[in-house]
């Protein structure tokens, strides 16, 4: 598109991540004309990032495993984890609508398999459902490949700049000086964890951390619609994560914690419950004293390594120190030996049932560790935000008298959340791709019905 040129579309998506990528797919297939604009050179953001782990339940891959689960326990689990918050009406919905998801990016060519090696905290049984490899660039790359093969137009390196309103309702976008008119406008722009005044006024404690997430999450539906009048939810609410190696700059994977590793401070002594999950815990290592360092033994390394290859990727550069006994293990990580000696005892002790962990830890994996042992060097990270633009079951974003905004719809990071009203203890893994594929495929739908009506 060139500048100062106008088009028209029946609905059109800002934003080509997992969730742009998943609406227009959606809407498309609803048989509307769609088109994405995107403002990276390239595709990327928070889905590229992670591990692209899609939390479902029932699903056909659950079926073919013999797992047995449901949506009513699915969002027991979701409340569990997060309490009570904003977005409520949202985690039954998404709990609902992530089967026929699954089915969804199966059909439109995504590649996926159930995890059935671990669960991550907060889970109770395997319904996490991501690329053979781990990694959601993957997941993304397959999205974009149904994106071609549909002829749906997406324009690269082309931010949208703003939204037009004709007389309160949503009417398209601002590219530059380029004008494009739309039935129906689906933010999908990723949340604001790049941007630094809005992590400031809105999660505050975070606002000084590592980020690990994208550049582009720079709040551009936030600001756009506090303009026009939209309300929010649960915006101090993010993903932190407790596992990024200062080696490599790579997320940790938290498998290593639940199959028995613990970590340590710069006193070589552990701080809290681990098993809170690695954004839970990433509030505890805000609040503490590091360096801090995950304590596992060869076997845990040699067993994540053999089912997640991004950790094995992590292994081959270095990130896990592995030494023959406590005393070189304290050297090498330059830790206090007596008191690392002190806390392997104590964690060994509380792993084999001999005494009660003080910090009320009770799942130790695979029991208590042998050796060799090793040893990861981490640091607390933000990852995203977990808050956003608060909309309805529809994907519909909301006003602050809670009346439907007329033509836009809104998700992912660009909406409210499910992982609770504040900090980061509420996510539970895979809440950031439930909601930005699930809302994606929401929107879409909803978005393609209001065109014809």
């Amino acid at each position: 598109m060139s500048d100062g040129h106008s088009a028209s579309v029946d609905v059109l998506v800002i934003g080509a991540g997992g969730c742009g990528l998943t609406a227009a797919l959606a809407a498309h297939k609803a048989g509307v004309d769609v088109a994405i604009l995107e403002k990276a050179g390239s595709l990327g953001g928070n889905t590229a990032l992670s591990s692209g782990s899609i939390p479902a339940a029932p699903t056909r891959f659950q079926a073919c495993a013999g797992v047995e689960d449901s949506v009513a326990l699915f969002a027991g689990d979701l409340r569990a984890a997060a309490g009570s918050h904003d977005a409520d009406p949202l985690v039954d919905i998404l709990a609902e609508t992530s089967g026929a998801l699954i089915d969804f990016l199966v059909d439109c060519g995504v590649t996926l398999d159930l995890i059935t090696t671990y669960k991550h905290v907060g889970h109770t049984t395997c319904r996490l459902h991501a690329p053979p490899s781990r990694k959601g660039i993957d997941l993304l790359d397959d999205l974009a490949a149904a994106v071609r093969d549909r002829d749906i137009p997406l324009a690269l390196g082309h931010p949208a700049t703003g939204l037009i309103e004709v007389q309160g309702r949503i009417a398209g976008a601002l590219a530059g000086d380029d004008r494009i008119e739309a039935g129906a406008v689906i933010l999908a722009c990723n949340g604001f964890g790049a941007a630094s005044g809005l992590l400031a006024d809105y999660c505050p404690s975070v606002a000084e951390a590592t980020y690990a997430g994208s550049p582009d999450s720079t709040g551009d539906a936030i600001v756009w619609g506090r303009d026009i009048g939209a309300a929010t939810g649960n915006m101090a609410a993010y993903q932190g994560h407790a596992a990024l190696s200062v080696k490599t700059g790579a997320l940790m994977t938290w498998t290593l914690i639940e199959r028995g590793g613990f970590v340590v401070d710069r006193h070589g002594r552990r701080f809290g419950d681990e098993t809170l999950g690695y954004s839970g815990f990433a509030d505890l290592e805000l609040a503490a004293a590091g360096p801090f360092h995950i304590i596992y033994d060869a076997s845990i390394r040699d067993d994540v390594a053999a089912g997640q290859p991004q950790f094995a990727e992590a292994c081959a550069f270095g990130a896990a120190e592995t030494a023959s006994d406590i005393r070189r293990l304290a050297a090498r990580l330059d830790l206090p030996e007596d008191a690392l000696s002190g806390t392997v005892d104590e964690a060994r002790q509380a792993a084999r049932g001999n005494r009660c962990d003080r910090f009320g830890r009770t799942d130790w994996g695979h029991g208590p560790l042998g050796g060799p042992l090793c040893a990861t060097q981490i640091e607390p990270a933000l990852f995203h935000t977990q808050g956003g633009l608060k909309i309805d079951t529809s994907a519909r974003v909301l006003d602050t008298d809670d009346r439907p905004i007329p033509g836009l719809y809104a998700g992912g990071g660009a909406a409210m959340g499910i992982s609770g009203r504040s900090g980061g203890s509420g996510y539970m893994s895979g809440n950031g791709l439930l909601s930005a594929l699930g809302l994606g495929l929401i929107a879409g739908r909803a978005a393609a019905r209001e065109r014809y009506h």
